[in-house]
Order: C-alpha cells, then structure tokens, then sequence
C-alpha cells in the first residue's frame, strides 16, 4: 500500500487495517508521533490528514491511502507550523514534553481552518490531554500566532481575514469506517504487546 507521508511516497508493506501510527513509528521510524492511550482519547499521536487534525492510534492505513499525511516532522516545512514551534519554544510550553508534538499538530490544524480563534475556539479544539498541565501556554502560544496568521480570499483578491468554521473538539478522533472500534485497539493492542514507551522517553 502507498502513503503519501511529509511530501514523500512509501510503499508499506502492512495489513490494511494496521494502525497509521504503528506505521508510522515502527515502519518508517518517524518516533517524534507519540503513542499515549492507544484509544484516540488523549491526542498525543495526532497527525495532519488533509490538513485535519487525526488520531492515528486508531486510524487504519487503509482509510488515509491516497491522502496527504504529515507528521510532527514536517510541520516547520508549512509557515504556520514554523511560527507554532517558534511560538511553544518563546513561550516555554514544554514540561515533560511528551504531549507536545500531537499539541503542536492540533494547533496546527486549528490555525488553518480558524486563522483567528477565540477562547472558546481554541479550548475546543485543542482537546489533546497534558499531564504537566500546560493548557494556558498553550493557548497563549496559539493566540500569539493567530495575531500573524492571515488567510487572502483568492477569489476576491483583497487580502482581506477570513475565518471558517473549526472542526468539533470530536473531530480530531475519526469515527466510521475510517477508524478502528475501541474493541478493535483493545484486541490489537494486546496481540502484539505493544505498551507505553512514555517511560523510555522514546
């Protein structure tokens, strides 16, 4: 099967309903996805889908064939995401750390959708879980590149702010046939023995 993963192709050679993230970690050896819950409840293995903030946990490769994916890797490669990192560093966002790349990703997919969200928009959004509890420099880092985001409306050729409507908070865990059921996780998990490698800081 062919992913298109941080403007490169690869050909994996995987069952089509293995995770994305196991992929993208064990296959291709991008270890900056993190895995945290495994149930798509915690955020720490977002990834971009589309520009769409995706819990790759529980996102089968088979549904994001033939769709543009980018990790934490590649996200200094697009302004916006370049500005994010640049604003977690000033801002001192990191504790542990472990969280942060799926924030990142997250924040990342709010900015393309909302250049300039509120509160409001941000809390909802941003619904990855932190243990350190970094949730207010998190949204001050965010609110700061929000303030230098601009979208041009191409059509009018105006220059002119636009905003669309964020995804809900839920958005971020795909639902249907594009992810896999938490019994599912649960059975996989347990096959392969896969545990939490928070500890080894991997």
């Amino acid at each position: 099967m062919k992913l298109q993963i941080n403007e490169m192709s690869y050909e994996v050679d995987a069952e089509a309903d293995t995770p994305l993230l196991w992929v993208i970690r064990d296959d291709l050896g991008l270890t900056g996805t993190k895995y945290g819950c495994g149930l798509a409840q915690c955020g720490a293995c977002t990834v971009l889908v589309d520009g769409v903030a995706v819990r790759s946990c529980v996102t089968p490769i088979e549904g994001v064939a033939g769709c543009t994916i980018t990790t934490i890797e590649a996200i200094e490669s697009d302004e916006v995401g370049k500005r994010l990192v640049h604003a977690w560093i000033r801002h001192q966002v990191p504790q542990c750390g472990y969280c942060q790349s799926g924030q990142v990703m997250a924040a990342a997919a709010l900015l393309k959708q909302t250049p300039h969200p509120s509160d409001a928009q941000i809390a909802a959004a941003m619904s990855n879980l932190c243990r350190c509890g970094t949730y207010n420099a998190i949204s001050a880092a965010v609110h700061e590149v929000a303030t230098a985001v601009t979208t041009s409306d191409g059509a009018a050729g105006k220059g002119e702010k636009q905003t669309r409507t964020p995804p809900q908070s839920g958005a971020a865990v795909p639902t249907g046939a594009l992810a896999l059921t938490e019994d599912e996780v649960l059975r996989r998990q347990s096959q392969s023995g896969r545990v939490n490698d928070e500890e080894s800081g991997v």
